[in-house]
């Protein structure tokens, strides 16, 4: 009967956790102040099955700071990061974070570069750009900032080292993309 009772509460558990991540993912697409309140709530009450929230409260800082960071350019725009690197060119760079690239054979790392013109891979035995207007609906999933060509010819999936950098990276992102579809 222990046993069982045992197996009941790690599933609710688990239960609990992944009901909290779904409400993460959402509030990270709205980018709401009053979700991190919420989700604070929940995960101080969340039981894990294991009894490690690690991941979790690294998700929780992340939105924490995309919320700030979205409020920020909200109001004064996105921010211009100094580099040095020589393939960002006349180029505004806006973010800039060390990554890999799962999905490739070869898995290269390298640097990520989001500039007002392309996403920028310097890495592996391959570097790779592409332009914004090339690109739909960039998207965050867990740690990795996911680019899909409009003519959905190439996915390019992006793994950060945080959750942080990968939400960042979307919503910077998501801005640029989006920037380059307005049509007057």
């Amino acid at each position: 009967m222990g046993f069982f009772r045992r197996f009941l509460r790690t599933r609710d558990a688990e239960r609990e956790v992944k009901a909290w991540q779904e409400a993460w993912a959402k509030a990270v697409a709205n980018s709401d102040r009053q979700a991190v309140s919420e989700l604070r709530g929940r995960l101080d009450q969340l039981s894990a099955p294991d009894g490690d929230l690690e991941i979790e409260r690294e998700m929780l800082e992340a939105l924490e700071h995309v919320v700030d960071f979205a409020a920020a350019v909200a109001e004064s725009g996105l921010p211009a990061i100094a580099t040095g690197h020589r393939v960002v060119g006349t180029d505004v760079c806006h973010f800039t974070a060390p990554v890999s690239m799962p999905d490739d054979p070869t898995q290269p790392s390298g640097r990520l570069l989001l500039t007002n013109a392309r996403a920028i891979f310097v890495g592996g035995a391959r570097g790779m750009a592409v332009a914004w207007h090339a690109i739909t609906q960039p998207t965050q999933s867990h740690r990795d900032l996911i680019l899909i060509r409009t003519d959905g010819s190439t996915l390019y999936r992006f793994r950060c080292n945080s959750f942080d950098d990968a939400i960042c990276a979307a919503f910077i992102a998501r801005r640029l993309a989006g920037a380059k579809r307005v049509v007057t």
